[in-house]
């Protein structure tokens, strides 16, 4: 198996007690992510959109990190959250805008 120890809790231990599990969740993740033209930057945010679109906290913090991780600046980070404005309503945009700065430190 390979090194789970970033994962969250929850992740982790679904990673250990069922490796082969997550090693097809973690595979069809970079099948999808390979499966057309968008390129890495991009696909993080849209990872990010959709997470926040969901209402998904945990997800918007775990793409939120690696987006930081992967040298997406901050303010593209939170540019994603207000552009849910529109869509999903100003208080869902600011919550998710607070997950991010969860992470940003914002």
């Amino acid at each position: 198996m390979s090194d789970d120890s970033h994962l969250p809790g929850a992740a982790r231990e679904i990673a250990a007690k069922y490796p082969d599990v997550w090693a097809a969740f973690a595979a069809l993740g970079e099948a999808t992510s390979k499966a057309g033209p968008i390129d890495g930057a991009t696909l993080r945010l849209i990872k990010i959109a959709l997470a926040i679109g969901a209402g998904l906290e945990g997800a918007v913090h775990s793409h939120v990190r690696r987006a930081v991780a992967e040298g997406i600046a901050a303010d593209m980070i939170r540019h994603v959250a207000l552009v849910a404005i529109p869509t999903l309503g100003f208080p869902a945009a600011l919550r998710a805008l607070s997950w991010v700065e969860d992470i940003t430190g914002d």
